[in-house]
């Protein structure tokens, strides 16, 4: 493949007519995207498929589209690889799932709709081994539990645990809980379900993860700064009638995995958790492992590493920010957008987030170096704060009085903040804690303007695709 072939994705983006469209996250040009899905780093290249529906900017008929990259910063946008099966176990849906190596073939597990509304069941589907095309036969590998108490299952994630190959999936309950199910995978044709795992029962998962249903469940062993690792599971926290507004977010809970001394399954045990995103404009991440080296010779991050992406939605405007009505986003026909990668550890007990290093390649020519008070911000930028006293930083779109509060946080001595703006999404890092996931749409001629208090300072760049 050719410099020029990797990078068409995104190059294709810095043409697009629509100016809230992003140019520095991959996705198609038209059409609605969600949930990360089959998150991959196979063959020196990752891999990252989303749900994707390819005829409109609205979540419906649901396929899964795919981009791929070898260094994270020039991406490769590939045909459909998974799409609704007439009369089959997916005919209204291929929903979220993961992609894992079964004997070394490229294997998707994934939630199958057959009726709008119905409940899900997981299918598999076969790909070749670069994962560009996929066999879709309609085998399914699981069905909705015969269990009087689980109401709702969806979205498997795959993990291993002394040796052996465990599934689950999230599930809401009769009761008004939240649940993880359990299953072995000794062969992936066919789960054998082990029961109700982890519920909002618990009052650590009470405290920080609480939903009614538990979606995309994830389960990765992520470094600790001090050395060693824990385990960190993930939920998106789903409510009755949220329809992609997500009011509670994405929880984590860290704790310790061992095996149950009778059955030897795993048991999870939670010790503490959070809030994986501050901002409300972030749902569905989906988190890979992998022996990791960052592309940065200024980076250090341990290994094994854990990578994830998120989704951010469109959607009304929120704490004083305009949004966008359905008929605006069906006019600029398309939806949704994948945040950057991040790499995940866990310091203190808490999960601490940052951009991937291999994101500083899309840093271009400097705007500004220690600039203080009141900063003018491209609107496809990086920023980099730094405080030397405390104080409040806020990004402002807009002048006068249409100005939108985009961010507002505060900033203590010493403290550093890194702000990503790519059109209408925006994220914001702080070092030793978690990102702040956030959209604004600009108008014609708006700017942005980044207003810092006494004793800070400001670096900024103009983001620019690498040569």
């Amino acid at each position: 493949m050719t410099d020029l072939a990797l990078s068409s994705s995104l190059a294709l983006a810095a043409t697009h007519p629509d100016p809230a469209f992003p140019r520095f996250h991959p996705r198609p040009a038209l059409g609605w995207i969600n949930d990360p899905n089959g998150i991959s780093f196979i063959n020196g290249r990752y891999h990252v498929f989303f749900q994707y529906n390819p005829s409109s900017a609205r979540h419906s008929q649901i396929n899964w589209g795919h981009v791929s990259s070898g260094d994270l910063v020039r991406w490769e946008e590939h045909p459909v690889a998974l799409s609704p099966q007439a009369g089959g176990p997916d005919s209204a849906g291929c929903w979220t799932g993961v992609v894992t190596s079964d004997d070394g073939v490229p294997t998707a597990a994934y939630s199958g709709i057959k009726d709008h509304g119905g409940h899900s069941q997981v299918v598999i589907a076969r790909g070749s081994a670069d994962l560009l095309t996929w066999e879709q036969n309609g085998h399914v590998a699981a069905s909705m539990p015969e269990d009087p108490l689980v109401t709702a299952v969806r979205d498997p994630f795959i993990f291993r645990f002394n040796g052996a190959r465990y599934a689950m999936q999230g599930a809401g309950l009769c009761d008004g809980r939240a649940a993880l199910l359990l299953y072995t995978v000794d062969h992936m044709d066919s789960w054998q379900y082990q029961g109700i795992w982890l519920t909002t029962a618990d009052p650590v998962a009470a405290e920080h993860t609480p939903a009614e249903i538990w979606e995309c469940p994830q389960l990765v062993e992520v470094p600790l700064s001090s050395g060693g690792s824990t385990w960190v599971m993930m939920f998106s926290l789903w409510l009755s009638g949220d329809d992609h507004e997500h009011a509670n977010g994405v929880g984590y809970l860290t704790g310790s995995l061992s095996a149950d001394p009778a059955t030897g399954l795993p048991v999870f045990a939670p010790a503490s958790g959070g809030k994986a995103d501050l901002g409300r404009d972030f749902y569905a991440p989906q988190i890979v492992q992998l022996a990791y080296s960052a592309g940065s010779a200024a980076a250090s991050v341990p290994a094994p590493a854990a990578l994830l992406w998120g989704w951010a939605n469109e959607g009304p405007g929120r704490d004083g920010r305009r949004g966008r009505t359905q008929e605006e986003i069906d006019d600029a026909g398309w939806s949704g957008v994948l945040t950057h990668p991040r790499v995940l550890s866990v310091v203190d007990g808490a999960l601490t987030v940052t951009p991937a290093p291999e994101i500083e390649a899309y840093r271009g020519a400097a705007v500004a170096e220690g600039a203080a008070g009141s900063v003018a911000v491209p609107a496809f930028a990086e920023v980099l704060v730094r405080g030397s006293a405390s104080g409040s930083v806020e990004l402002v779109l807009g002048s006068g009085a249409g100005a939108q509060m985009v961010y507002s946080g505060s900033l203590a001595a010493g403290e550093e903040l890194r702000i990503f703006i790519d059109a209408s999404l925006v994220e914001v890092y702080r070092v030793g804690s978690v990102a702040t996931t956030l959209r604004a749409y600009p108008a014609p001629g708006e700017e942005w303007q980044l207003t810092l208090p006494d004793g800070a300072t400001a670096d900024v760049w103009q983001l620019s695709l690498p040569e």
